[in-house]
């Protein structure tokens, strides 16, 4: 059995990420890093400490307990609470993520973002929504950060959740060896596969990696007779041209193989706080979450298409065929 991982959240009753009502385990750490990622808590596979200013006494403890000088001093209240304060309590690059800061503090100011779990952990957690499961069509949703980082431990919680009949969805960004998504796939009910740009080059701008192995992937997965929902994050100023919808629906047409449904993903800036609480600066934090309504057009590419086509991502179909919240 593997060796615990950190999980930073379990999730329940989602309803935009697999059929029916949704129990979602992120898993921490990533192989990309998306410009608008909008679980920035997730990106490394380390342990995090959230600072949530709005709970901060400034009383000082954390300072006494900090054996490596990497809390700042007590600031004073106003200043550190507003809204457009660049203050931060914790000095992150001297901070070793020993958690004596989280210890000494009272009121649930600093806490740990990342808690070991292994898998008859996680899957006892998810088991207890078993009901909802059965009455919707729902189950589990492995995602992160990137299940993909932690191969092993990944596979071996679908394949014990398909052992105690529990649907399985597994969420990606594709960008790993075949054999490992291979590996992933064996015991997944459904494959919630990430395409974010069709040229390489920006797609490598703004996520860190390009994007040859993800396409690839999908092509060979396709062919695989897995049910496969693909879907796109939709983000301003990187492809939510026509161009782009363009491009994406003649290549995902053209795919040896069949995919059940395209979802296309609205960008927001609700994570906003999260970065704060990181101490992270995120440069799409101005900018204005798009109208789901406005999607619809270039889902109209998709649907010319043939392909089944959600802006959303809804899990829930309605009796006239259509995708609901």
């Amino acid at each position: 059995m593997p060796h615990p991982v950190l999980i930073s959240d379990i999730q329940k009753f989602a309803v935009n990420d697999g059929p029916g009502f949704r129990t979602i385990v992120f898993l921490k750490g990533c192989s990309m890093r998306c410009a608008w990622c909008h679980n920035p808590e997730t990106i490394t596979p380390a342990a995090d400490i959230y600072w949530k200013s709005r709970l901060c006494t400034q009383c000082g403890a954390c300072l006494e307990a900090c054996p490596t000088n990497a809390i700042n001093p007590p600031m004073a209240l106003n200043g550190s609470r507003d809204d457009e304060s660049a203050c931060h309590k914790i000095i992150r690059d001297r901070c070793d993520r020993c958690m004596a800061c989280v210890e000494a503090c009272r009121f649930d100011a600093l806490t740990v973002v990342g808690k070991p779990m292994t898998v008859v952990d996680i899957l006892d957690e998810v088991e207890k929504d078993r009901p909802f499961y059965d009455n919707s069509g729902g189950g589990m949703t492995l995602s992160g950060g990137e299940p993909g980082v932690h191969a092993d431990f990944a596979a071996e919680l679908l394949k014990t959740a398909a052992q105690r009949g529990i649907h399985s969805c597994l969420d990606t960004n594709g960008f790993y060896p075949w054999d490992v998504l291979e590996k992933l796939i064996e015991h997944a009910d459904l494959v919630l596969f990430d395409v974010k740009h069709m040229d390489s080059a920006r797609h490598r701008e703004k996520t860190g990696v390009g994007n040859e192995k993800i396409l690839n992937n999908l092509r060979r997965l396709s062919l695989t007779g897995k049910d496969i929902w693909v879907r796109i994050p939709v983000i301003p100023g990187f492809n939510e041209s026509i161009e782009f919808h363009d491009r994406a629906s003649e290549f995902l047409h053209n795919l040896p193989g069949k995919i059940s449904r395209v979802d296309l993903l609205p960008f927001h800036n609700w994570c906003q706080d999260k970065y704060g609480w990181l101490g992270m600066d995120w440069p799409m934090k101005a900018i204005e979450a798009i109208e789901p309504s406005a999607l619809e057009i270039p889902a109209e590419r998709y649907r010319r298409r043939g392909f089944l086509t959600t802006v959303g991502g809804s899990g829930f179909e309605q009796s006239d065929g259509t995708i609901g919240a």
